[in-house]
Order: C-alpha cells, then sequence, then structure tokens
C-alpha cells in the first residue's frame, strides 16, 4: 500500500518521524529510502562527516542527494584532510548552504579554495578554527580577498567563538568579504576594552595584527547596523560601558543578543539596554553575576517582545524580580536554573494575573533552585498550557508527588521531563494514587492500594490510577536520576513511552532486573539510557532486555557491581548501533573483556574503563 504512494506524501508522511525513525525507515525499500532523504533535507539536518578517506564515497553520495548541510569533524592539516576538502568542494559546494568546520585546523589555502567553491553559502562557522588567524595573513593578498567576497556575498551568518588569535585586522579583511552579514558570534573571543580610541584608530587600515578590540567591533557594528540583527558576545569580559556603547549605536536593531558570563555588566547597563533596544526577542544573561532584580524588571517592562530568556545563575535574583514578567506575552522560552534565593512564589503569581492568556512557554527551567517552594510549583503548573514542552526541575529538594501529579494532569503534551534529585518522589506518587496514611508515632505505613493489588491479582506491580506518568505519553526524554525512593513497583508499570529517546535511572538502589525488563519492554526506542550505580542489576537482565533495545547507542552502567563480561557480550551481540559506552569502576569487568567488546564492536568510539576489574582506588588516587 505505502509503496503505491506517490513520493512527494510518502516524504511529507516520513516528515513527521523523529530523526531516528527516519533513519529505520529509509531501509524498508527504495522508495522509503528516497523519501526519508527527501524528509531530512527538508528539515535542514547537519551531516556531521568524519575526516578520512573511508568518508570520500559518502560525500559523492551526499552530493548526489543535494545535501546542503555539513560539519566536518577532525580536520587538520594532513594530505587526507586536504583530499576530503577537495571532495567536498566538488560534490557539495555548488549547493552547500551551511558549513561547519568547528575546532577544526585546517589550512589557510584549502580553506580558501574550499570557500571559493561555496558560491550559496548562508552560514559559516570556524569557531575554534586557530590554524587560521594564527599567522595573520589570512586574506591578506587583495585578489583573493575579491574572489572570496564574490563566493560570501549571500552570507548571512558567522561563527568565529573562541578564537585566540583573532585579531582587528584579520577580522577586518574576513567581516569585509561578508556584506550581507546579518548573525555575529565572538563568544570567548579576547577583546581588548579602549571606549576612547587612539589618533587614527578608527580607519580599518590601521586595525591592530596582534588583538581584537572593542573600538573596531563598534565600527564594524555602526557600519551594519542596518542588516546586523544578532550578536553574541559571550565570555568576552564586556564591561557596562561598551554595552551602553553598543546599545545607542544609530540605527541598529538588535533581535538577539548574547552576554552568558559577562561578569561585570551592572543593572544599569542592561536597563540602559532594555530602552535601547526594544525589539530583542532573544536575550541570554546568564552568568552575569553583579545583575539583581531591578535588571529583570527592566527586561520585563521594556522587552515586551521577548521570546528567550536565559538568567541561569543569577544568585543575587530574588522573587521580587519577577512580579513584573507577566508582561512578556510572547515569551518561548525561560530559563532561571541556578537563582537559589527564587522561590516561585512571585513567577506564578504574576503569570496568574494577567488579563490575557499566559505566556506561550515552550521551555521552563528551574533546576538547582534551592530555594523553591513546591506550593509555589503546583500553583504555577496550570498557568503554563500545553505549549510547554520542555520542564527542568531537577534538584528541587522541596519537590513532591502531589505536584508531579499536578504535572501528569495539566502539562500531558511534555516532551522533556527532567526530576533528577527530587528525593521525595515515591511510587504511589508516578503511579497516581493517594497519599498513604500515617498512624500517630508510627509514620508512613505501607500504601493500602499497593499491597491490595499485590494480594488480588498476584501482581508485584500495580496498576496506575489517577493522574500516573502514564499520562505523558509524548515524552521522548525523562531524568529520575537519585529519585531513590522509587522502585520496580512504579517503574515497571508507568515507564511505558513508545517514543521515549533518553531515560536516567542512575542512582536508584532499588531497581533490580525484573524493573530493568519491565523498562526494556516499555521503552523500546531508547537511544539513550543511564543506570550508573545501580547495583542490583545483573547478567541475568541484561540478557533479557538487550534484546529490546537496538537502537541504543550511548550506555552508562558506571560502578554496576553485579556485571560481568557476560553483559558486554550481550550488548554486543544486541545493540547494533551501540557508540558509548561507560563501565567505569565495574569490578566484574576486566580491560581484557572491554578489548574484546571493541573488537566485536568497531562501531563504537568511546568506552570509559577507568577503575574496571576492580582496581584498589586508594592506590590509584
Amino acid at each position: 500500500m505505502a509503496e503505491s504512494l506517490p513520493l512527494e506524501m510518502l516524504t511529507y508522511i516520513l516528515s513527521f518521524l523523529p530523526l531516528s525513525d527516519q533513519k529505520e525507515a529509509s531501509l524498508v525499500s527504495r522508495a522509503w529510502y528516497f523519501a526519508a532523504q527527501n524528509a531530512l533535507r527538508e528539515k535542514n539536518v547537519r551531516y556531521n562527516i568524519p575526516v578520512s578517506l573511508s568518508s570520500l564515497s559518502a560525500i559523492k553520495s551526499l552530493g548526489l542527494k543535494g545535501i546542503t548541510c555539513i560539519g566536518l569533524t577532525n580536520l587538520d592539516g594532513s594530505p587526507a584532510s586536504h583530499q576530503v576538502l577537495q571532495s567536498v568542494a566538488y560534490h557539495l559546494g555548488p549547493h552547500l548552504q551551511s558549513l561547519c568546520l568547528g575546532w577544526g585546523s585546517p589550512t589557510e589555502a584549502s580553506f580558501v579554495a574550499l570557500i571559493l567553491s561555496c558560491p550559496a553559502l548562508r552560514s559559516l562557522d570556524l569557531s575554534g578554527c586557530n590554524s587560521l588567524f594564527a599567522s595573520g595573513m589570512l586574506l591578506a593578498q587583495p585578489e583573493m580577498a575579491q574572489r572570496v567576497q564574490q563566493a560570501l556575498s549571500g552570507l548571512l551568518e558567522l561563527n568565529l567563538a573562541g578564537l585566540r588569535d583573532l585579531a582587528d585586522l584579520s577580522f577586518n579583511r574576513l567581516s569585509s568579504c561578508a556584506p550581507s552579514l546579518e548573525r555575529l558570534s565572538l563568544a570567548y573571543c579576547h577583546l581588548t576594552f579602549e571606549l576612547v580610541p587612539t589618533q587614527g584608530s578608527t580607519n580599518p587600515q590601521d586595525s591592530s595584527r596582534s588583538h581584537l578590540s572593542f573600538c573596531n567591533l563598534l565600527r564594524f557594528v555602526k557600519e551594519r547596523a542596518g542588516r546586523l540583527h544578532a550578536l553574541d558576545l559571550s565570555g568576552t569580559g564586556l564591561p557596562p560601558e561598551a554595552l551602553q556603547a553598543l546599545g545607542q549605536v544609530a540605527g541598529l536593531q538588535l533581535r538577539e543578543l548574547g552576554l552568558h558570563s559577562c561578569r561585570d555588566l551592572s543593572t544599569e547597563a542592561v536597563t540602559a539596554l532594555c530602552r535601547q533596544q526594544p525589539g530583542l526577542t532573544s536575550l541570554d544573561l546568564s552568568g552575569c553575576s553583579e545583575l539583581s532584580d531591578e535588571a529583570l524588571l527592566a527586561v520585563s517592562r521594556g522587552l515586551r517582545h521577548l521570546q528567550h530568556l536565559n538568567l541561569r545563575k543569577l544568585q543575587r535574583l530574588t522573587d521580587a524580580g519577577c512580579t513584573a514578567m507577566g508582561g512578556l506575552w510572547e515569551l518561548q522560552s525561560l530559563n532561571m536554573a541556578e537563582c537559589c534565593l527564587v522561590s516561585g512564589r512571585e513567577l506564578a503569581r504574576s503569570l496568574g494575573s494577567v488579563h490575557r492568556a499566559p505566556p506561550p512557554l515552550a521551555f521552563l527551567s528551574l533546576a538547582y533552585c534551592s530555594s523553591l517552594k513546591d506550593a509555589s510549583v503546583f500553583s504555577l503548573i496550570p498557568l503554563l498550557g500545553p505549549s510547554l514542552r520542555v520542564l527542568d526541575l531537577s534538584s528541587c529538594v522541596a519537590f513532591t508527588n502531589r505536584t508531579l501529579q499536578a504535572i501528569c494532569t495539566y502539562l500531558t503534551h511534555l516532551s522533556v521531563l527532567r526530576l533528577a534529585w527530587c528525593k521525595e518522589l515515591r511510587d504511589w506518587g508516578l503511579l497516581g494514587l493517594g497519599e498513604p496514611s500515617e498512624e500517630p508515632g508510627q509514620g508512613p505505613q505501607p500504601h493500602r492500594e499497593l499491597e491490595h493489588q499485590a494480594l488480588e491479582f498476584k501482581d508485584p506491580f500495580p496498576q496506575p490510577q489517577g493522574p500516573s506518568l502514564l499520562m505523558l505519553q509524548a515524552l521522548q526524554e525523562l531524568d529520575l536520576t537519585a529519585c531513590s525512593k522509587l522502585t520496580d513497583a512504579s517503574l515497571a508499570k508507568v515507564l511505558q513511552f513508545p517514543q521515549l529517546r533518553q531515560l536516567s535511572l542512575s542512582l536508584l538502589p532499588a531497581l533490580t532486573d525484573k524493573g530493568l525488563v519491565a523498562v526494556a519492554r516499555g521503552c523500546p526506542t531508547l537511544e539513550r539510557l543511564a543506570l550508573s550505580h545501580c547495583n542490583h542489576l545483573s547478567d541475568e537482565g541484561w540478557a533479557q532486555a538487550a534484546s529490546f533495545w537496538p537502537r541504543l547507542q550511548n550506555l552508562n552502567l558506571s560502578s554496576c557491581s553485579q556485571l560481568t563480561e557476560q553483559t558486554l557480550h550481550t550488548i554486543g551481540q544486541a545493540c547494533k548501533q551501540i557508540q558509548m559506552l561507560d563501565v567505569a569502576m565495574c569490578p566484574g569487568i576486566s580491560m581484557a573483556a572491554v578489548r574484546r567488546f571493541q573488537a566485536q564492536v568497531p562501531q563504537v568510539t568511546c568506552v570509559q574503563s577507568r577503575f574496571v576489574g576492580g582496581a584498589d582506588l586508594t592506590l590509584t588516587l
């Protein structure tokens, strides 16, 4: 039936599948293969190509498919890298739109030759490519610079993050070759700040050959003010006066600004920025440790069109700063992780007090907010609405089972839920049961419903009732790390998610082989699984579970004391897509067993095996 569908219709159907499912679908038939490739191309998936001679045939194949977005890994100045770059230039260059060479070491000549073959390039990532800028002679020849300018005339995005050797002169040469540039990243580049330029320093020809100055950057921003919309200066140590100078550039209308870890920024500078750039839709202030509540109030009142706000690790932020957040009506992403003084009370009150619908949040992180109150989270959840896809409450120690059941009731469209180190979670909370009674002087009693079901149905695992975790059927990632009071009784029943790709059950001391096998049957599409420090798991459990996980790529079994090399053999036989395995500090696994596993599964790229075989840590530390 599916074979008779037109290619366009089959492509449309497969486009709704996750990337891993599209890969599986491409193996069904020739028609499905081409449809899956078309769907991947429409999603603008980036193909990461390892630089080796064995990749040459793949590059030719990708060229025939018209792939437009690639990244090259392990790039250096070797003859093999030169040959790979030549192949990319010939087969992919004419239609390539996005190219990532991040943290590679290409030679200047090979880089220029590649760029000249990519006339359609729209995005170029040179982050960490220090080899291109070490000599300071990149594009020094005017004739070559002119040819590169013709090739990069349509370039919209340039990433120069982490370049320790980038100087004014080399930056000016490269940026002048991209007249259409709209997005620029200089994150973690070493900027020098002299707001009062010396005589003649505003002339590009007199720019420094040894360092990248803020004055030179400011001149560039002024020249491109009408076109530049996104700027990332994270980790550059930007001082308050420099931010004010940027914000007041005539004609500059930034939409995205990254200031992560600019620790010297002041509340006054951010307040001024909100007045100068009211059109910002994305702002990253994470790690700007000097900012206080007044900065967040200024953001909430001045940036009405803000969609993405990162406030992670603002340790001076309190509830008082959250009182105006209800005015951010278009907010889609909010990260307040590690804001240790925020209880959540004013955030819930602010979002609930607006007359219109709450902001359409799709991402919310309150992880590691040690002062977060469970009552605040409980009152916040009904306000988040069906648009929320990612919720991170990791290490919120006050989080209770009642609040988890509220999540299961109101947030049924979640795709990512992180509850690591929420140690008060219990089986009855995951199963949607009521709170067990507590007899005076005797503490909490065993849950009667759990006992009743176990006796009546002879089933050690009770059935879910009410708002259980099973209601979150759209989950693709679930983190229950160190929720140490959970047992097989709930995990075996609620971990039944057909779309789940990533699961962490590390540091669950009560998880046994029975629970492992039940999870394997309920979550057959897992690609990443963490089970470290689960000391009741054995070879027998893995012998039954491994066959249910053919897609498993990343597996963490560190410090699982009962596992032996038999588990490695089982994984090698059943999990043919495994790429990364961690068996560190597993006393029952020897280095010889690890080597045999690597020979058995050659596609494995990384095996963590430190202190295997019961190494004496007191001697090695």
